[in-house]
C-alpha cells in the first residue's frame, strides 16, 4: 500500500521554478579517474539519486506545521539538493571546506545533509540552543567558510563571521535561501549531476558534529562518507524502514547528523515530515493523521509522548527509536501498551549515533509485556555494519585491554571499533589518541556483559556513585524509582556524605495529576518512595535524599544534565 496523497501534500503549493528538474535529468555522478570498475566509493548521496530515479513522484519531504507549508517529491527535492551543491561551489566552497548550519528541523537542514556532501564539503550542524559564545567558538574551531542560518536564529551569529545565507523557511521565491538555490541552478548551466563527481576518497571527512561539551569545550567529531553510508544502511535495516515508511523528525537533525537518518530515509525510499519544535499536539496529530511509522527521540521526549493528553492507542505500525540516554523498562512498557513498538538503540556522536540495538529473541515470546521490557532496556548487540561491542576492565593500568566476565554482574567500559566509528576529533590529535588507546574507542560508559553477548549500560563513568566502597549505578536506581506510580521522571546523582563518601540523591518530577496530592507532604513522599526502593535495591543504593522538582536541566536533545545537578549540590 502507498501513503495517501492527501496526508503529506500541500494543496495549492507549487515548488519554485528552479526546483523543477530538467526533462532529461540523469541521476548519475562521474566516477573518479582511474577508479577500478569493480569498486565505487561509498557515498550516501547516491541513495537520494536512486530514490529520485525509481520513485520520482513519491513524497520525499513534507514541512507542514508552519505558516508556509511545503511538500516535495523526490525528483523536485533532488533538484533542490543539486542546486544547493552548485550554489556552494559558486560561493567558493571547495572539497573539504566546512559549511555550518544553524537551523531547526526544516527543509534547509534536510537539503544541507545532502547538498553540502554533494559539493564534497563537510556539513557542520550546530546546536541552536548553545550560547552565542559557544556558537562563536565552534564556528572558529571548525573554520566554517559559509553559514546556512534559519531566520529564527540569526541572533546567535557572532559579530565577525563567514558569509551567511538566511532562510525564512517559506519555500517561496524571494526567500534569500531560495534565491541562493536559484543561483546554483544558473551556475550549473544544466550540467546536472554529471557536473558533481563522487568524492574519490570514501574515507574523507563528510560531517563535523560537536559534542555537548558538558565537561569542557565541545569536541569536533569528524566522520566520513564511508561511515555515513554504512551507518545509514544499518539504521534503516535494524529499524525496518522501507518504501512505505514515513519518518517524523522529532530528533534534531543537528544532533550527530540526525543519527544518519537523513540518509537512512533516502536509502529506504521513505518519506519524511519535519517539525521545527517538539510539540506534542503536533506529534500526535501526525501519529493519527499522517500515518507516521518511525521516529527517534530521547527517553525524556518519549515520556512526554506517552503522557501527552492526546496519547491513545495507535492504529498503524509505529516504531519509536530510543537513544540519547538509557530508557527505563517502565517507559518501554508504557510505549508498547499504546501500540508503539520500541527499538532501543545506543551510541554516541563518535559512533554516528546508534551502533547497538536490543534485539527481539525467540525466548521472549512467552514473557509478559513488563518482563520483556526489562530485556529490551538493555543496549543489546552491535549493528550489522559495526564490529561487535566489547566491555573491558575500566580501572586497569594494563595497556592491553582485558575483557570483563560475561556474567551480568562485573562492571566494565564499553569499547568498539570498526566501520561506524569517527575518523578523529577535529584538530585534536591528543584527544583522538586517548580515545583510541588499545586499538578501540573508549566510550566512557560503564556496562555489564551478559552470557548471550548483550550489554547493559549501568552508568557513565563520571556518574557512578561510590558509597562506602560499593558501586551504585544511578541508572539502576532510576529504573526502580520510575516504577513508583506517582513518578513521571527520575534522575539520580552522587551527593557528598560525611560517613560514606557519597550517597545517591534523587530528583523527581511527579505526574501532573499527582502534584496536588503530595503538595506540602514532601517528607511523606520521601518516606514512601524510599520504602518502595528498598524492595529492589541494596541499602547503599537507596537514595539518601529525595527532592521533588518541577523540571530538570536538559540538553537540546533531552539528556539530563547531571553535571549541573552535581554543581548545585556542591554549593550546598
Amino acid at each position: 500500500m502507498a501513503e495517501p496523497a492527501s496526508a503529506l501534500s500541500v494543496p495549492g503549493f507549487s515548488p519554485t521554478p528552479a526546483s523543477v528538474p530538467s526533462r532529461n535529468v540523469v541521476y548519475r555522478r562521474p566516477m573518479p579517474k582511474n577508479q577500478p570498475v569493480w569498486q565505487t566509493p561509498l557515498d550516501p548521496i547516491n541513495f537520494l539519486l536512486r530514490a529520485a530515479l525509481i520513485y520520482p513522484k513519491k513524497v520525499a519531504l513534507a514541512h507542514l506545521d508552519v505558516p508556509y507549508p511545503v511538500s516535495y517529491t523526490y525528483d523536485v527535492w533532488t533538484q533542490r539538493v543539486q542546486n544547493l551543491a552548485y550554489a556552494l561551489m559558486e560561493a567558493g566552497i571547495k572539497p573539504g571546506d566546512r559549511v555550518a548550519v544553524i537551523a531547526p528541523n526544516c527543509p534547509m537542514i534536510a537539503d544541507a545533509h545532502h547538498g553540502i556532501m554533494a559539493a564534497r564539503a563537510i556539513i557542520t550542524p550546530l546546536n541552536y540552543r548553545l550560547t552565542k559564545g559557544e556558537i562563536q567558538y565552534i564556528l572558529e574551531h571548525s573554520g566554517a567558510k559559509l553559514i546556512l542560518c534559519d531566520h529564527e536564529f540569526t541572533h546567535l551569529l557572532p559579530e565577525r563571521h563567514a558569509r551567511v545565507i538566511i532562510s525564512n523557511d517559506t519555500g517561496r521565491e524571494g526567500d534569500p535561501y531560495e534565491d541562493f538555490l536559484l543561483s546554483g541552478r544558473r551556475f550549473s548551466k544544466e550540467a546536472g549531476w554529471l557536473g558533481l563527481p563522487i568524492e574519490p576518497d570514501e574515507n574523507a571527512g563528510s560531517c563535523l558534529c560537536y559534542t555537548s561539551g558538558t565537561t569542557g569545550r565541545p569536541k569536533g567529531v569528524l566522520t566520513t562518507f564511508r561511515g555515513s553510508y554504512l551507518a545509514a544502511v544499518a539504521n534503516a535495516y535494524e529499524t525496518k524502514m522501507d518504501l512505505y515508511s514515513i519518518y517524523l523528525w522529532i530528533l534534531p537533525m543537528f544532533h550527530a547528523c540526525g543519527w544518519t537518518y537523513p540518509w537512512a530515509i533516502t536509502f529506504s525510499f521513505a518519506s519524511q515530515v519535519t517539525l521545527r519544535t517538539v510539540n506534542y499536539t503536533q506529534i500526535w496529530k501526525h501519529f493519527k493523521h499522517s500515518r507516521i511509522t518511525h521516529y527517534c527521540a530521547a527517553p525524556t521526549v518519549q515520556i512526554g509522548v506517552v503522557n501527552a493528553p492526546q496519547a491513545s492507542h495507535v492504529e498503524q505500525p509505529l516504531r519509536a527509536i530510543i537513544a540519547g540516554a538509557a530508557p527505563t523498562a517502565h517507559l518501554i512498557g508504557s510505549l508498547e501498551k499504546i501500540g508503539i513498538s520500541v527499538s532501543h538503540v545506543y551510541g554516541l556522536t563518535e559512533t554516528y549515533g546508534p551502533f547497538t540495538i536490543s534485539y527481539n529473541r525467540p525466548e521472549y515470546k512467552d514473557l509478559t509485556l513488563d518482563e520483556r521490557a526489562v530485556f529490551f532496556a538493555r543496549q543489546g548487540h552491535s549493528f550489522a555494519t559495526s564490529d561487535e561491542v566489547r566491555v573491558v576492565k575500566h580501572d586497569s593500568d594494563n595497556k592491553d585491554l582485558v575483557d570483563i566476565q560475561k556474567d551480568g554482574v562485573a562492571l566494565g567500559e564499553i569499547t568498539t571499533r570498526g566501520n561506524i566509528l569517527m575518523k578523529e576529533y577535529f584538530r585534536d590529535p591528543k584527544a583522538t589518541e586517548e580515545a583510541f588507546r588499545g586499538g578501540y574507542f573508549h566510550s566512557g560508559d560503564l556496562a555489564v556483559w551478559y552470557p548471550d553477548g548483550s550489554v547493559a549500560v549501568q552508568d557513565r563513568s563520571k556518574d557512578l556513585i561510590i558509597s562506602g566502597g560499593e558501586n551504585a549505578s544511578s541508572l539502576s536506581i532510576e529504573q526502580v524509582l520510575s516504577k513508583f506510580p506517582p513518578v513521571l521522571e527520575a534522575t539520580v546523582v552522587a551527593r557528598s556524605h560525611p560517613k560514606w563518601g557519597e550517597r545517591p540523591m534523587a530528583f523527581i518530577i511527579l505526574h501532573p495529576h499527582e502534584e496536588a496530592k503530595w503538595k506540602g507532604k514532601e517528607k511523606e513522599f520521601e518516606a514512601e518512595i524510599k520504602t518502595f526502593a528498598r524492595m529492589s535495591l541494596a541499602g547503599f543504593a537507596v537514595p539518601e535524599w529525595v527532592s521533588i522538582v518541577k523540571e530538570l536541566p536538559k540538553t537540546s536533545t533531552g539528556k539530563i544534565q547531571k553535571n549541573i545537578l552535581r554543581q548545585r549540590l556542591a554549593k550546598l
